[in-house]
């Protein structure tokens, strides 16, 4: 039986077996420093980059080298119970007993969890499995800024408690991954206890981001599928996939697969130019999931304040600095080399351009001479 060749992935961390994939550590090589240090720090970016394909394989490189007990988890289950900080718990150490279960060895899962009362029973979980381990655990928590409320906050001070104990009695290293900066929690949340600290954890070494590929990275991409099937992406084709994706990562997914299985799908024939403008012009009249949630997100009044006026060519102004940092991390804009705000890539400005044309015109207009309101 032929091996089930890979395909370009768009929905869900990749599987280097099934899909096309790149080193994503590579995007971020202080990570093995950061645990050979035992720091705990902070990793933030845009969805759809790479970020749970990335620590999902860095740890389990940690793990199968033989030094550290390494996994990814997450919290996102404990999203329903985001103001029961008891049930959210029990939820979310569930849910990482059930990861541990599927990729660890059975001599580096954890024990039982102890009872404990609801508000600490985070912290007396880890402290029970890094004192059980044989090896330093280190704990990737994935979708951390997913839940809200008074669960997020109880569970990063949990963490921040636990600190002090590392490594016999809690993580060696932890990383908190999620859209937004940590520092940025406290502006979500009104339950932090501002007499001790902005931040309900801060004692993150560092928060660093997982950037786009480069243009080099989206070659490196593409002749993974050229060297399975032969079917070449001409230079100038790869070209103009970064010039409409600006490396995106989910972007630069979509449009290959559009390439290979729908325009393309003959792979003796070559890619050209011509062939990814067709593929950009159908992704974006697909609007897949990715692309549709990024136009729901012009619903949101703090998005449309910094959006609108990068097309209107106004300045900025006044607006709250969280406001433009809200923007930034969604991935909706970045910024330029001589520091202004633009839209990240020309496929999402298209998009953009088209969701705020059509609210404009579904506007009523208001009749000459009517008051203002």
């Amino acid at each position: 039986m032929s091996a089930m060749r890979r395909r370009f992935n768009t929905a869900g961390p990749n599987d280097p077996a099934r899909h096309y994939t790149l080193p994503a550590v590579a995007r971020i090589p202080a990570v093995r420093r950061f645990v050979e240090e035992q720091l705990y720090f902070v990793v933030h970016a845009p969805r759809q980059v790479g970020k749970t394909t990335a620590f999902r394989a860095l740890a389990h490189d940690l793990t199968t080298e033989g030094r550290f007990a390494a996994l990814l988890v997450s919290l996102e289950s404990g999203v329903p119970f985001a103001n029961d900080v008891g049930a959210a718990e029990e939820t979310v150490l569930d849910s990482w007993r059930a990861s541990a279960e599927a990729r660890l060895p059975a001599d580096l899962q954890p024990p039982p969890w102890r009872n404990a009362k609801p508000g600490n029973r985070i912290r007396v979980a880890l402290a029970d499995w890094a004192r059980d381990s044989q090896k330093p655990l280190v704990l990737f928590i994935d979708e951390v800024d997913s839940l809200e409320g008074p669960a997020l906050v109880s569970i990063l001070r949990q963490l921040r408690e636990g600190y002090a104990d590392r490594p016999e009695s809690f993580p060696w290293s932890l990383a908190l991954i999620g859209m937004r900066n940590v520092r940025d929690y406290k502006v979500t949340s009104d339950q932090v206890d501002r007499t001790h600290s902005a931040s309900p954890f801060n004692i993150a070494a560092e928060a660093i981001t997982l950037r786009d590929f480069s243009i080099e990275e989206v070659a490196a991409l593409y002749n993974q599928h050229t060297i399975e099937t032969g079917q070449v992406f001409e230079n100038a084709a790869v070209n103009r996939v970064y010039k409409w994706t600006r490396g995106q990562p989910w972007l630069v997914n979509a449009v290959g697969r559009q390439l290979v299985e729908v325009l393309v799908s003959d792979p003796s024939k070559s890619i050209t130019e011509s062939h990814v403008d067709a593929a950009k012009a159908l992704l974006i009249e697909r609007q897949d999931t990715h692309l549709d949630s990024l136009a729901e997100r012009l619903r949101e009044p703090r998005v449309r304040k910094v959006i609108e006026p990068i097309f209107t060519g106004a300045l900025l102004g006044d607006l709250p600095m969280d406001d433009r940092q809200f923007v930034l991390d969604l991935g909706l804009v970045g910024h330029t080399a001589d520091g202004n705000v633009e839209i990240a890539n020309p496929i999402y400005e298209e998009i953009i351009a088209r969701v705020l044309l059509r609210r404009a015109l579904d506007r009523p207009l208001k009749p000459r001479g009517s008051a203002k309101p």
